[in-house]
């Protein structure tokens, strides 16, 4: 059950423990508990679900790059979501745009400018919306695909059905790929509250064979809630490949966990496809 990992580090059902928390479960700390609620949480997708139910501000900036990493099209603004009487709408306060971001039509040119509207933005006026997470719905056509990469983005550790080379090999919490996988749980003060860091990277020899490169996921001590959320995705077949990095940090707001700062940077190539190189930075304010 136990084994040693450097001097202070121990393992303890197959993750290495700090001194602080080897303490913690020799005083009776719910090591198990505390593990499938990893495995299980639904925290940051319901925080993303939460963000439609509430009036913000939100800061919008989309680099487009070539292979030099210079910039192609952008887009920069400053939108306002209102919720009222369970209905949200939105409006551009200020708004930005260089180089081919939208085709004539003004519709987007890229792919990750759709993905990032089709998360962020309200097109005329969306009803009753909820942050209900757990509801298993079918899919079909393009909402598939859309429900796949919500599992990818807001989950990362589930099984994703239908990616062929992805969807198996995202489940880091299932064998074959729970073995391929250190995982490390520490306590440390991050903006100066007591989080748990739990951090799952691949051993060495399993790293070019894996989509999950990095996941380091801060969990409040005070009620276990996440508040933020570092990773790293790559993989690479005949026909597509990715390279993407993506850092979300979260905060309360009317007794809610609502993500308030997202930052992504993507290398996208698919066949028959342009590669598309993007970042972006979105920052939610004045909640209400």
């Amino acid at each position: 059950m136990w084994a040693q990992d450097g001097k202070k580090d121990k393992i303890y059902q197959g993750v290495i423990l700090d001194e602080v928390m080897v303490k913690a479960v020799q005083q009776g700390f719910d090591f198990n508990s505390f593990i499938q609620k990893i495995k299980k949480d639904t925290t940051f997708y319901k925080a993303f679900k939460t963000l439609r139910l509430m009036s913000y501000s939100m800061y919008n900036d989309i680099e487009i790059l070539d292979k030099k990493g210079n910039t192609k099209a952008s887009y920069n603004s400053l939108t306002r979501q209102t919720v009222q009487q369970r209905c949200r709408t939105m409006t551009v306060k200020q708004e930005k745009v260089t180089g081919d971001f939208y085709t004539k039509k003004r519709e987007y040119n890229y792919y990750t400018a759709k993905l990032y509207a089709h998360l962020f933005f309200t097109n005329g006026k969306i009803c009753h919306d909820n942050n209900i997470v757990g509801t298993k719905t079918q899919f079909s056509g393009s909402a598939k695909y859309e429900e796949q990469l919500r599992i990818l983005i807001f989950n990362p550790g589930q099984r994703i059905r239908g990616i062929p080379g992805i969807g198996e090999n995202v489940a880091i919490f299932e064998e074959p790929y729970l073995s391929k996988y250190d995982f490390r749980l520490t306590r440390e003060s991050y903006l100066n509250e007591e989080c748990y860091i739990f951090k799952a990277k691949p051993k060495p020899n399993y790293a070019s064979d894996v989509v999950i490169n990095e996941l380091k996921t801060w969990i409040r001590v005070s009620d276990q809630a996440i508040v933020a959320r570092d990773y790293s995705l790559s993989f690479k077949t005949l026909f597509y490949d990715f390279d993407v990095v993506m850092n979300v940090k979260l905060k309360m707001v009317k007794n809610q966990l609502v993500p308030y700062e997202i930052r992504y940077k993507g290398n996208w190539h698919a066949f028959t496809k342009p590669r598309e190189i993007a970042t972006f930075t979105a920052i939610f304010t004045d909640f209400e």
